[in-house]
């Protein structure tokens, strides 16, 4: 390679590495916001549609919880909607982030009973446990919100130093 090449080259990398880094920091700082902030409004979101009747899921989570004592099928639907909205609220807010990942956690027993006594409702007829129906794939999504909840765990112990800007 000449000189010349090899200048230019360098100066390409030079100018790529310094965007990266200021794309990387500012998904570094907000990032977090961004990801406690949605899910506290998908928890907020849904968990209201429970309530209201307006879930796509009631059939589903009546059908789990039909079982249970207390409460009918639809005080537990409206328990599990409030719950969730709950959980939504406290994460919108940092200072409530140890609540919302312990309230989220115990709500995630709840979310993937169905997998359990309803595995022909949650998997394809004689693919069990392999090939999720729409329904099976709803709930195993889930696994994704855990792992989010597990990152925004991790940062409850991050407080910014005094006087440092933090976005939330």
């Amino acid at each position: 390679m000449s000189t010349t090449a090899r200048h230019a080259y360098d100066d390409l990398r030079r100018r790529f590495d310094r965007v990266d880094r200021w794309v990387a920091a500012r998904m570094a700082r907000w990032g977090i916001v961004l990801l406690r902030s949605a899910l506290g409004i998908v928890f907020v979101w849904f968990g209201l549609l429970k309530p209201l009747g307006l879930s796509p899921a009631e059939p589903l989570v009546l059908a789990t919880v039909a079982w249970m004592p207390l409460l009918d099928a639809y005080g537990w639907l409206a328990v599990i909607g409030w719950w969730e909205v709950a959980i939504g609220v406290t994460f919108l807010f940092r200072s409530t982030l140890r609540i919302a990942v312990a309230l989220l956690f115990l709500q995630m027993v709840g979310a993937f009973m169905p997998l359990v006594i309803l595995s022909d409702v949650t998997f394809q007829a004689g693919r069990f446990p392999y090939a999720p129906t729409m329904e099976g794939q709803y709930i195993i999504k889930n696994l994704v919100i855990i792992a989010a909840a597990l990152v925004l765990g991790g940062t409850v112990r991050n407080r910014p130093h005094r006087g440092a800007s933090d976005p939330a």
